[in-house]
């Protein structure tokens, strides 16, 4: 029985009886040692179905050791349903047979373990409602904890319920919601104590535990009434408690006990075995589950707490502990014992083992190999602290680098390859970490740092020089001048497909996309590169085209780490060709992976394009709000990586709202250094134009005009060049130029600004008739999109000719939200829920939730209707 936790039980009982319902939920508990977050767990793995059914409960519990073991924390707790691999899509298949030692197969993207861990939750969730229990998340596995958050993140409609256990400050777990477990009230702490404590043991046991359940049961037992010692902090009071129930034990029980802590597995075949040589045997168990520290069931020792655990540990000798992982080392011979036997290894030496060393470093491989990348980032800078010369040292620190890059962890890649690079002298070597780094910094923001080490490192080594000099170029991009010229100087010398791409797109003729994209190479990684500069080159519709075909590919190969950027990119070609719907729905899945994967750089971008797009639409606070959310986080001393687009953003919104003097400021700080140049800069050209001119500065607006005019005619696109015309209609006056813009030809957005600028024109020049057949169609397309304030705008000059404005008419898709837009429009192409699921990576039950959200603000009731509408 639980007391003073009704609320807490209350909540997830509540989440038991969503999940009944076939909704999902994930929730934290948070607090410290002892204050009954276990204790929940166990409460809530006790609860039933209606007519006393018990649920179906998955259980983990993380244990300090296995925070080094790749996968340690998942395997616990979904082993039990990998009888339904089959069931997944193949690579999400194919990642967690790999990962579980089930299977071969190549490194995949670090987030498609979690996609596989919530398409397997939600498949063992056809049964029933699922409850998926972790205690001590703080001790999971690197690759475990990013596998269970991505998948509670992206929980919605399986009737899956997780429920984590953490103390405080530590399993970061942004996106999920969080309940402190606080102390209890003294009237229900008085309910744990013995009722035979004479007085003055439980007044003193009541101010020292400060309401922490354990310690109400366990400091009684350490507590005396005539003990005048100064008070200890709680842990440690608790901690000596378990001590001296410890010490009192036999020594052959606490022989075994030391080998459980140890072990941590809680395998009791593996324990024993590594105990007997230590004089530790089965019938000296016995003492220590009588004491009730530890409980074992079946093949399974567990720890009554972790502080058990603890103290067990602390009052062993360092002798005794070196002696055990040795013993531990002895039995894990089998190959699925591998990387415990090698961190065990580890664990013995002593100083410098270079056969120790070879071991992790096969560890971190088979680490990487599965996916595992922040677990191979620990074994190989163990093995580098254990090894025998100062060459070897850093290549496996080179080695834990790189893994640092590959999982996420920046900082630590920076800290591994800057004492990579203090113990060897040798430039080839140097020119490896500068990759590492750079790209390190420049994931960061650190934009500076990076240009400078990998223009340096490209002076190392001639094998790595294109390789780092392509790549300096993105840091180089947001710097800004000399730097960027500098850099296209050096490419401009490389016989590289990319780098020749790359000085003719901002300098030259652009060379023909698709056969560059064709010479670099399949992989996406090797391609992306390739769409950004697309843009500087104005090749728009050419770059449609390749992230489209790019995000395809990854969605079929489960390559999630990818889709912010290329997700970006389409957006930014739907939103230039006027398909802002699109782009609005590509950016809400990019901005939900880029948070799961950790990437401030594109979240910061995303977020950025998204505020441009509510600006479009009018939508002040939201536009003021995801300017806010894309400058946010950015690293001390960098600059977020949106900054450009969120100046766009406000720069229209103040154009659209009629502020011509505020548009302006905002819209020319992008045609200064470092921003001049980029692609925001000069596709917002003719918006500071426009702005200019209405407020009576045009002469803000000629410098502007005269590099997008440069642009315009070395792209050579109709679009760029209606877009010229309509900039020195604006800035001349003359009638030929709008016509000359309206003949170009350009996309709905833009063409429809020109038609309303002509028609205001027209009305000024009192040619009312003229003026009104331009304003409709300007007025029909801005409905259309949604570019409320430049319909309001074209509705007024409208009105004013003396012809009445139609009323907009809300499209059967203006309801839906970017996500359920998303699923309706491949749903219509008949593609399975199971199809649509593996695509957008989410689960098939939450593709049904959204279609079924969706039917009624489309006006239908069924998938076949769907195909008929134009979405």
């Amino acid at each position: 029985m639980l007391h003073g936790r009704g609320a807490e039980q209350d909540l997830i009982a509540a989440l038991v009886a969503r999940a009944r319902a076939g909704e999902s939920a994930a929730l934290v508990l948070r607090g410290g040692p002892g204050i009954g977050k276990t204790a929940l767990l166990d409460w809530a793995a006790e609860l039933t179905s209606p007519g006393g059914r018990p649920l179906r409960v998955l259980r983990a519990s993380a244990a300090e050791f296995e925070a080094e073991l790749p996968f340690a924390g998942l395997s616990q707790l979904v082993r039990p349903a990998l009888d339904r691999l089959d069931r997944l899509p193949a690579p999400q298949r194919q990642v967690l047979a790999s990962a579980f030692g089930l299977g071969d197969g190549a490194p995949a993207d670090r987030l498609l373990v979690g996609l596989a861990v919530l398409s397997l939750l939600a498949d063992l969730a056809d049964d029933g409602p699922l409850l998926c229990l972790v205690d001590d998340a703080h001790w999971l596995d690197s690759v475990s904890a990013e596998a269970l958050l991505f998948a509670a993140r992206r929980l919605h409609a399986e009737g899956v319920v997780m429920i984590f256990a953490a103390r405080d400050g530590v399993f970061p777990a942004p996106g999920l919601p969080e309940l402190a477990v606080g102390a209890l009230a003294p009237a229900d702490a008085v309910q744990l104590l013995d009722p035979q404590l004479a007085p003055d043991v439980r007044m003193r046991v009541l101010g020292e535990a400060q309401g922490n359940p354990l310690a109400l049961i366990e400091l009684p037992r350490v507590v005396s009434g005539d003990d005048a010692g100064g008070p200890l902090p709680l842990t440690d009071r608790l901690q000596a408690a378990f001590h001296g129930q410890v010490d009192r034990l036999p020594a052959g029980a606490r022989t075994v006990l030391l080998v459980a802590a140890v072990e941590d597995t809680g395998d009791l075949d593996v324990l024993l075995r590594a105990a007997g040589p230590l004089g530790g045997n089965p019938g000296d168990l016995r003492p220590a589950e009588e004491a009730r520290l530890v409980e074992v069931t079946g093949r399974r020792l567990r720890f009554r707490h972790p502080l058990v655990r603890a103290a067990v540990h602390a009052a062993a000798t360092y002798p005794e502990r070196l002696a055990v992982h040795r013993a531990l080392a002895d039995v894990l011979t089998t190959p699925d014992t591998a990387d415990r036997r090698a961190w065990h290894l580890a664990a013995a030496a002593t100083g410098p083992d270079e056969q120790v060393a070879a071991t992790l470093e096969r560890t971190a491989e088979q680490a990487r190999a599965r996916s595992g990348y922040g677990a191979a980032l620990a074994a190989f800078e163990r093995a580098a602290e254990l090894s025998g010369d100062a060459a070897a040292q850093a290549r496996r620190l080179l080695l834990a680098a790189e893994s640092g890059l590959q999982s996420g962890h920046l900082d630590n890649a920076v800290r591994l390859a800057e004492r990579a690079a203090g113990l060897v002298d040798e430039p080839a070597f140097h020119a490896r970490v500068a990759w590492v780094e750079g790209h390190a910094w420049f994931w960061q923001g650190g934009h500076q740092t990076a240009y400078d080490l990998m223009s340096q490192g490209a002076q190392l080594d001639p094998g790595q020089r294109q390789a780092l000099l392509v790549a300096a170029f993105h840091p180089a991009w947001y710097l800004g001048e000399p730097y960027l010229s500098a850099c296209l100087d050096q490419l401009a010398s490389l016989d590289h497909p990319v780098a020749r791409y790359q000085v003719a797109a901002v300098r030259g003729r652009p060379l023909p996309l698709a056969a560059v994209a064709a010479q670099v190479g399949a992989e996406p990684r090797d391609r992306v590169q390739l769409c950004g500069l697309g843009f500087v080159a104005g090749q728009d519709a050419e770059t449609y085209e390749l992230a489209s075909g790019l995000v395809a590919r990854c969605r079929a190969d489960g390559v999630l780490g990818l889709l912010p950027t290329l997700l970006f990119f389409l957006a930014e070609a739907e939103f230039f060709h006027g398909r802002h719907r699109d782009a609005a729905v590509s950016l809400d899945e990019a901005v939900r992976v880029a948070r799961d994967g950790n990437q401030p750089l594109w979240g910061s971008q995303l977020l950025a394009v998204q505020a441009v797009l509510a600006a479009v639409a009018g939508d002040e606070a939201r536009c003021q709000e995801l300017v806010t959310s894309a400058l946010d986080g950015a690293a001390a001393g960098a600059e977020a990586g949106g900054r450009a687009w969120t100046l766009w953003a406000q720069g229209l919104l103040d154009l659209g709202q009629g502020r011509a003097e505020s548009a302006v400021t905002r819209l020319a700080a992008l045609h200064e250094n470092p921003y001049a140049h980029q692609v925001c800069a000069y596709r917002s050209v003719p918006d500071l134009v426009e702005a200019a001119v209405r407020a009576g500065v045009p002469e803000r607006a000629d410098e502007a005009y005269t590099r997008f005019s440069v642009w315009a005619e070395r792209v050579d696109q109709p679009w760029a060049t209606s877009l010229a015309y309509r900039c020195r209609a604006l800035l001349s006056g003359d009638e030929q130029d709008y016509l000359l813009a309206l003949k170009a030809g350009g996309r709905p957005f833009e063409q429809a600004r020109t038609e309303l600028l002509y028609g205001e024109w027209l009305r000024r020049a009192r040619r009312k008739a003229d003026a009104r057949g331009r304003l409709h169609h300007a007025l029909a397309t801005f409905d259309q999109l949604g570019a409320a304030p430049w319909a309001a705008r074209a509705r007024g000059e409208l009105e004013a000719t003396g012809l009445r404005a139609p009323q907009p008419t809300a499209s059967a898709a203006a309801d839906l939200t970017p996500q359920e837009l998303q699923i309706a429009r491949l749903a219509g192409t008949g593609l399975s829920n199971r199809d649509i699921a593996a695509q957008l990576f989410l689960s098939p039950k939450t593709v049904a939730y959204h279609l079924y959200k969706a039917y009624p603000k489309l006006g239908i009731t069924s998938r076949t209707e769907l195909a008929a509408l134009a979405l």
